[in-house]
């Protein structure tokens, strides 16, 4: 941890040989906030996580999930200072990499690398169920021809995208809003019961959900709304990243909490029993409260937004592999290749790289992919707490950034209360994640580290160092 980089705008500090590839700055606030929300993937977020937290939450989801986003306003605090401070398209690790150590910016570049292979296969699988409606097919090979459509498109240029993910993202807000108003005209129940901490048991009669399962479950509830850090990781395409980061992480996490939240209080209002909340079939209540056309149109968007999902993932996770191949994260072979750009501008093996073993991942168990990621957002999240605690020392007290208000007690609470969750995770779970960061930090000591003058060199581009 006290490994720390040198400002990249020393003179002393060697510049990567890979700097000549530099990515496009072609969107702004409007399109990085598409993108952004397409990654947070509302609607599909809703209709596939979403469910799960029903089956274990009950009617306490809803005040899980708000509580989550409360969290995430302090992280998106951290995200905006230090993205604006240090706009790169590595995001967390070049931020933390930067202020708080090579050693730690290394374990969050392996964490983040596991969040986003973890994410789309994730979503991707449930667009089978979405489906069933016109088809029945098999989800793990649903969710790996997702993955490699996402893929193909993710070789496109920037721009073209932004409006693609656009156009699915108005579809799928539609499908959340029809929910919205389907369970709020549908109520079986007064606004009291979100706070009721009730889910079905086993036996059909009411459990009581403890606290203890609340905190819990902020794992997840983090994950469900964590995409707003794409617009991090798109800072080296945003026009004016300095100011256009801040604008779109706060925009999205305000814009993607409300989509998500207001439709879970709609469906813990409107499920007809308990048994069917905590069932989580929300396609069924949709049909239940309208029709079969209704529903059907709903579980298309679903799928769409789905689709639109796993492009931008793709997207940012290309960008990721990308800047670590750029700060000589590799061997050099490795790194020459990772750093290739396409005739659109996009970085196309990284895109490959990441698109292709995310399909293989879409035949994993679910269960594990979603703990892993719940720990490694967590332990994400930590750490970039950590590097805003020490965002504002040295050269960096004065560097022209987005500083968040409430500092240093914003960071310094978000650290507590995510360490406390992470101790309330499952230890499969916490061992899993533990081991392959384990292995990278084997990586670490026995070729990084000794190679300090050469590898892992984290860098900003040209035109925003200084």
């Amino acid at each position: 941890m006290t490994d720390t980089l040198r400002p990249v705008a020393t003179p002393a500090a060697p510049a990567p040989d890979l700097g000549q590839q530099k990515l496009k700055r072609s969107i702004g606030v409007v399109g990085g906030t598409l993108l952004t929300l397409s990654c947070v993937t509302p609607a599909s977020t809703l209709f596939v996580v979403v469910p799960d937290l029903f089956g274990t939450l009950g009617t306490a989801t809803a005040l899980t999930i708000a509580i989550g986003s409360l969290l995430c306003i302090a992280v998106a605090f951290c995200y905006s200072e230090l993205g604006t401070l240090i706009p790169s398209a590595g995001g967390e690790y070049a931020m933390v990499s930067t202020l708080a150590g090579r050693l730690a910016g290394w374990l969050v570049f392996v964490l983040s690398l596991l969040v986003v292979m973890i994410v789309p296969p994730v979503i991707a699988m449930g667009t089978a169920d979405y489906l069933a409606p016109i088809v029945h097919l098999d989800p793990s090979m649903t969710g790996a021809g997702v993955m490699l459509l996402a893929t193909l498109a993710g070789l496109l240029d920037l721009r073209a995208n932004a409006w693609i993910t656009g156009i699915f993202l108005v579809l799928e807000v539609i499908a959340a809003a029809l929910v919205a108003v389907l369970g709020f005209s549908h109520g079986h129940r007064g606004m009291d019961s979100l706070v009721s901490m009730q889910v079905a048991g086993a036996d059909g009669h009411a459990d009581t959900v403890t606290a203890m399962l609340v905190v819990s479950g902020l794992a997840i509830a983090l994950f469900i709304t964590q995409g707003f850090s794409t617009a991090v990781y798109l800072s080296e395409e945003l026009e004016n990243p300095r100011r256009s980061v801040a604008r779109t992480v706060l925009a999205t996490l305000a814009i993607s909490s409300v989509i998500i939240l207001v439709p879970v209080v709609a469906i813990t209002l409107g499920a007809s029993d308990l048994s069917e909340l905590t069932g989580g079939d929300i396609g069924s209540m949709v049909t239940a409260w309208s029709n079969t056309a209704v529903g059907t149109f709903v579980s298309l968007c679903v799928a769409l937004a789905i689709i639109n999902a796993g492009i931008v993932m793709v997207i940012q996770n290309s960008r990721v592999l990308f800047a670590s191949a750029r700060d000589k994260a590799w061997p050099e072979p490795v790194n020459a290749v990772f750093s290739k750009l396409g005739r659109f501008g996009s970085p196309w093996v990284a895109t490959l790289a990441v698109g292709v073993p995310g399909a293989l991942l879409c035949f994993v168990n679910l269960d594990t992919l979603y703990g892993v990621t719940g720990v490694s957002v967590t332990a994400m999240y930590l750490l970039v707490a950590v590097a805003a605690l020490l965002s504002r020392r040295g050269a960096h007290r004065h560097t022209a950034a987005w500083r968040m208000p409430l500092w240093p007690a914003v960071p310094a609470l978000l650290i507590v209360v995510l360490a406390y969750i992470l101790t309330q995770q499952e230890a499969g779970y916490l061992l899993w994640t533990g081991g392959i960061t384990a292995v990278a930090t084997l990586y670490w000591a026995l070729y990084l580290r000794p190679r300090k003058e050469t590898r892992w060199l984290v860098s900003l581009p040209e035109d925003e160092q200084g």
